[in-house]
């Protein structure tokens, strides 16, 4: 195994480059086309439907069942057209990765045909089993339901055949199980704090925005060099190694050129793996 590196290298170097056939020259034309936003929202729902999600994003209030009902209808007819088979409460619970569970938009209507089908009841509630799930303590067996609850804030998107709806993820007993609910709970409670305080310099400010600034690095490794890594593998991110040959004086690691295979890393089949800032 003491040339496990150097054949990961091997593999790396050699490795063809596919070609990438973009939808588009132009990134405009299909940046974010498998989201469900703003833009989409005007042309699918009418505008009551639209003023009311809006609403509910900037002011929390409760969207009634009647719209929940066309947006809806409004999603399904969108994703179908997409090409959508599928769609899934997306949510983040505390095992620190993403969870869903698929259901087919079709719905069995007898003499051995289906129907595509999305109401609003499916949109804005699931239950997935939670009982895989931690909650901090131990509970009853019928205190180990899950549900999710669509977050209107976040809008809903595609990947591959499936259409992803963001959700919160709380217990039978109404304790968040998530990552997303204590976050949107702290953002409401900054939010009205900071009003309060704004109001003495603007009387007409209503609401304050939490936003987050991400960090502009991002370290792809290969596949290859990736497996070779056991603290990788097993942590995400870099645990042991030896500093930079050139250390950071002339900063030249900072400003090389980008490898051609860096921008397939988020195509489906790649061979590119990512990994975060080192510890």
């Amino acid at each position: 195994m003491s040339n496990f590196r150097f054949i990961a290298l091997e593999k790396t170097l050699n490795r063809p480059i596919p070609e990438v056939n973009y939808p588009s020259k132009k990134i405009s034309e299909y940046y974010g086309s498998m989201t469900f936003n703003d833009t989409v929202m005007r042309e699918y729902l009418t505008e009551e439907a639209f003023t009311v999600v809006q609403k509910a994003i900037d002011k929390g209030e409760r969207i009634e069942r009647k719209i929940t009902d066309q947006i809806a209808s409004a999603m399904k007819a969108w994703a179908l057209g997409k090409g959508v088979t599928h769609y899934t409460h997306w949510f983040h619970p505390l095992t620190g990765a993403t969870a869903e569970k698929h259901d087919a938009f079709i719905n069995p209507v007898g003499n051995g045909r289906v129907i595509e089908e999305f109401q609003g009841v499916a949109l804005i509630q699931q239950e997935p089993d939670a009982s895989s799930f931690p909650s901090g303590g131990i509970r009853n067996t019928f205190e180990a339901r899950g549900y999710t609850a669509w977050d209107p804030t976040s809008p809903a998107f595609i990947i591959n055949h499936t259409l992803c709806i963001p959700t919160i993820f709380v217990s039978y007993t109404g304790e968040s199980l998530d990552y997303k609910t204590p976050l949107l709970r702290s953002m409401a409670a900054l939010d009205g704090i900071a009003v309060n305080v704004f109001k003495y310099f603007d009387r007409s400010a209503t609401k304050v925005y939490a936003t987050l600034g991400w960090e502009q690095e991002y370290f792809l490794v290969d596949a290859a060099l990736y497996t070779a890594r056991p603290d990788l593998l097993l942590t995400g991110k870099t645990v042991f190694g030896h500093s930079s040959a050139k250390d950071q004086q002339l900063s030249d690691h900072y400003f090389g050129t980008i490898h051609d295979r860096t921008c397939l890393y988020a195509r489906p089949g790649n061979r590119v793996a990512q990994t975060r800032h080192p510890a």
